[in-house]
């Protein structure tokens, strides 16, 4: 009787449960081998890009950004000397290239220590890193006071780990000249490790974020070759920017008596919108400043005269119809406009 009643009351436990059925109330569920579950973290809140984009909507970070952009602002005034940090002479930004050099040191060094007769030209290659790692924050830090709010928390995270790569590799090349190897190599190794976690946020930076990359509309895809009509010439006012709208296209307008300089209106730099900016004259030429970050532009062709912008803004040819209709096209090189006539 004991037996059988036994088996009544436990009956339920014996009976198969379906392999998905709802857990009893105040129950866990439980793993395929009857153990009971666990809460499972978050991986994905651990992922690189994850992390890099709560950076961006950081704004404890926003203290530090302001006080160092100031800072930045006021010690690279607008001239030649910025315009080369920024790479205005090369058309294009200089911080990516100039950075290529101390990783590369740092990372040959590091695999140079696993070669113990190599190790002399790890403390060389260390000792180049250092010296170039100058030149690069140089470039970094100009860029960088020239871009977004989001994209300063980006940048200032990535700066503080690659100044962490700095100083362990200075520490490093302190304990290889003390005779400390192993303590030398460990250090490089760490720097190293510092390095890469910071280069992954100058990539989030770059190919996420697009700092450095060109914001113009890309002219080429939405613009047909030929004359097209953009608006009347009585419309436009004599000496100041306005936008016109030439399908998907929105272009900068200036008016000088009878002519009409033509720019793509987003600004190459981070698409800020030219028509708001100034029209001013620099070395003898008519140019448009962007209102945000001042990048300045030649109405004539779109030249870069100064930074942080490094592309060349797109630019348009124009002409007065006899009705007084201005028409634009794309301007082209030499080879593109012999084949499109």
């Amino acid at each position: 009787m004991r037996r059988s009643l036994s088996w009544l009351l436990h009956a339920d436990a014996r009976r198969p449960r379906p392999r998905h059925a709802a857990p009893r109330h105040g129950s866990f569920p439980t793993d395929d081998d009857g153990s009971a579950g666990r809460p499972q973290p978050n991986l994905a809140a651990f992922a690189p890009a994850a992390v890099a984009e709560r950076i961006e909507r950081a704004p404890s970070l926003d203290r530090a950004v302001r006080s160092l952009s100031d800072a930045a602002v006021r010690a690279l005034p607008t001239g030649r000397r910025t315009d080369a940090l920024h790479g205005v002479p090369f058309g294009q930004p200089a911080h990516p290239a100039l950075v290529r050099l101390p990783l590369g040191c740092w990372t040959s060094a590091v695999l140079l220590d696993f070669f113990p007769s190599a190790r002399r030209a790890s403390t060389t290659l260390i000792t180049a890193g250092l010296l170039t790692s100058l030149p690069s924050a140089a470039t970094g830090l100009a860029d960088w006071s020239a871009l977004h709010r989001h994209q300063q928390r980006v940048g200032i995270v990535h700066a503080a780990w690659q100044l962490g790569a700095v100083s362990l590799f200075g520490m490093s090349l302190l304990a290889r000249t003390a005779g400390w190897g192993t303590d030398g190599r460990v250090l490089a190794a760490a720097g190293v490790v510092a390095a890469t976690a910071g280069a992954y946020l100058g990539g989030h930076l770059a190919l996420r974020l697009g700092a450095g990359a060109s914001h113009a509309e890309a002219v080429g895809h939405l613009a047909d070759l030929g004359w097209h009509d953009l608006c009347r010439l009585r419309d436009l006012p004599d000496g100041h920017p306005v936008r016109r709208q030439l399908g998907y296209l929105s272009l900068l307008a200036v008016r000088h008596d009878e002519t009409v300089s033509v720019l793509s209106d987003h600004c190459a730099h981070l698409g800020g919108p030219l028509h708001q900016g100034r029209v001013i004259a620099e070395k003898g030429e008519s140019c448009v400043s962007c209102p945000w970050h001042g990048s300045t532009f030649r109405l004539s062709d779109g030249a870069v005269v100064h930074g942080p912008a490094t592309a060349r803004q797109p630019a348009f040819e124009s002409r007065i119809t006899g009705d007084g209709t201005v028409q634009v096209r794309p301007r082209l090189g030499a080879g593109a406009r012999h084949e499109a006539a």
